[in-house]
C-alpha cells in the first residue's frame, strides 16, 4: 500500500501543476494532471476515488473522494482551478512553493490548492473503520471561471453529506453567507447617420444615458428595501463597470453596451431581479425608439446562508473562537446548499492574497488548519459525533 506524503510535498505538488481556468481559450488549461495527482493522495490516505469528466469540456473533471460509509456525512470541498498569472511580475517562480520570511508563495497557495494538501494531513492515521458517518473530499473544476464542475454535482449521485466546509480563504474565520453575483450586459440599437443633422438616426449614446439614470434610481430603490447588518456593506450594490458606443463623433451612435455588476443580499433571487431589470428598462428604449437586448455575461451565482443556529455554525464559532461573518465574493456554497447542505467557508489562506501576484499562505496558518479540521472531522464523523 502506498504512503501518503509529508505535508511539504503534498502541497509542494498540488502548487507546481498548473491548473489555470480562464473565460479566455488562450489562458485555459486542463485541471487533469492534478486531479490524477490528488486522486493519488486520497487513495494513499484510504479514500475511495471516483473522478468525474465535465460533459463537453475535455480535460476538465471533479474528483470525490470518500473515507467511511453512510450517510449524513462531513465534506470538506474546494477548486482546483487558478486565475491566471504573469510570472514576470512574480519574486520567484508561481508555479514553485517558495518558503520565504514565514511565508509559503505560489499560485494557488492561499486561493485554494493547499486546502487539499491541509486536509489530507488532517486525516492521516484515520482509517475508514475509525469514522461513523463519511468524510468526502470533493475538488471541482473551474470555479475561477464557469462554476461547471460545481453545476456537475446536481446531475450525479447524491454526496453522501449533510456538512460542508469550503475552504476558500477568510483567514479561519467562519463564514456563514455571502452576497449573490449578476454580470448582465445591456445592449441598445438605433440608427446610425451623420452628425450635422439629428434626424437622420437614433442615438443609442443619448438613449443609455436615459438607461443609466434609470439604473442609478433602482440601485437607490434596492439599497433602502434591502439592508443585512451582517455584511461590511449591508445593503445590494450595483456597478456600472463597461460601456462602449458609437465609432466616430461625426456619425450618430447606432448601438451603444453597457456591462454591469449587480450583489443581492440573501433573499434576492436572481431571475427576478433579471426580470425586474427588463421591467424598467424596456419603456425606455420604446421611448427613445430603440432596440434593447439585455444577455447575461455568465449565468451568475446566488446568494447563500446557513442559519446562524446550524450544528455546523455553532461548532465552528467554538472550535476557532470566532463569531460567523458574511462576505462580498462569491463561493460554490450555493450550489452545495441546494443539494440540502448546511455550508460554512472556512480556509487558512487571505482574501487579500487571492489573484495577487506573489500569492502566499503565512506558514503559521498550517498547524491550526490540520488541527481545526481533525476537530471539525472528530465531530461530524466520528466517535465525537
Amino acid at each position: 500500500m502506498s504512503t501518503l506524503p509529508d505535508l511539504h510535498t503534498l502541497l509542494r505538488r498540488l502548487i507546481e501543476i498548473p491548473s489555470v481556468s480562464s473565460v479566455s481559450p488562450a489562458f485555459d488549461q486542463s485541471n487533469l494532471p492534478l486531479i490524477e495527482v490528488l486522486a493519488e493522495f486520497c487513495q494513499s490516505a484510504g479514500f475511495e476515488v471516483s473522478i468525474q469528466p465535465l460533459p463537453g469540456r475535455p480535460g476538465k473533471a471533479n474528483l470525490v473522494a470518500t473515507l467511511g460509509h453512510g450517510e449524513e456525512g462531513l465534506l470538506l470541498a474546494g477548486h482546483t482551478d487558478t486565475v491566471p498569472c504573469d510570472p514576470a511580475l512574480w519574486d520567484s517562480d508561481p508555479f514553485c512553493l517558495t518558503e520565504r520570511d514565514g511565508k509559503l508563495y505560489g499560485l494557488g497557495t492561499s486561493d485554494m490548492k493547499s486546502f487539499f494538501a491541509l486536509a489530507l494531513e488532517a486525516v492521516r492515521g484515520i482509517k475508514a473503520e475509525d469514522l461513523h458517518r463519511p468524510l468526502i473530499l470533493l475538488a471541482t473544476a473551474d470555479e475561477e471561471s464557469s462554476m461547471e464542475g460545481a453545476k456537475l454535482l446536481s446531475s450525479i449521485a447524491p454526496l453522501p453529506a449533510r456538512y460542508a466546509v469550503i475552504g476558500e480563504p477568510t483567514n479561519l474565520i467562519p463564514v456563514r453567507m455571502h452576497k449573490g453575483i449578476l454580470m448582465e450586459g445591456i445592449r441598445l440599437t438605433g440608427r446610425s447617420g451623420h452628425s450635422s443633422n439629428p434626424a437622420l438616426g437614433i442615438n443609442a449614446l443619448e438613449g443609455m444615458y436615459a438607461v443609466i439614470g434609470e439604473l442609478l434610481a433602482w440601485r437607490d430603490t434596492l439599497q433602502k428595501h434591502h439592508h443585512h447588518p451582517l455584511f461590511s456593506v449591508p445593503h445590494p450594490t450595483l456597478n456600472l463597470g463597461h460601456i462602449h458606443g458609437g465609432d466616430n463623433p461625426n456619425r450618430i451612435c447606432g448601438q451603444c453596451e453597457l456591462h454591469i455588476d449587480l450583489r443581492p443580499l440573501p433573499g434576492m433571487a436572481l431571475d427576478e431581479l433579471r426580470h425586474t431589470l427588463r421591467e424598467r428598462l424596456a419603456p425606455i428604449a420604446q421611448r427613445h425608439g430603440l432596440g434593447l437586448e439585455l444577455f447575461s455575461l455568465f449565468e451568475g451565482i446566488a446568494a447563500m446562508e446557513t442559519p446562524a443556529d446550524s450544528h455546523l455554525v455553532t461548532s465552528l464559532e467554538a472550535l476557532t473562537g470566532e463569531k460567523a461573518q458574511a462576505v462580498a465574493f462569491g463561493t460554490e456554497a450555493p450550489y452545495l446548499h441546494a443539494l440540502g447542505m448546511d455550508v460554512v467557508i472556512c480556509g487558512p489562506g487571505d482574501i487579500a492574497q487571492a489573484h495577487q501576484h506573489n500569492e502566499y499562505l503565512a506558514v503559521e496558518r498550517l498547524a491550526p488548519t490540520v488541527t481545526l479540521l481533525r476537530a471539525l472531522i472528530q465531530r461530524f464523523c466520528g466517535t465525537a459525533g
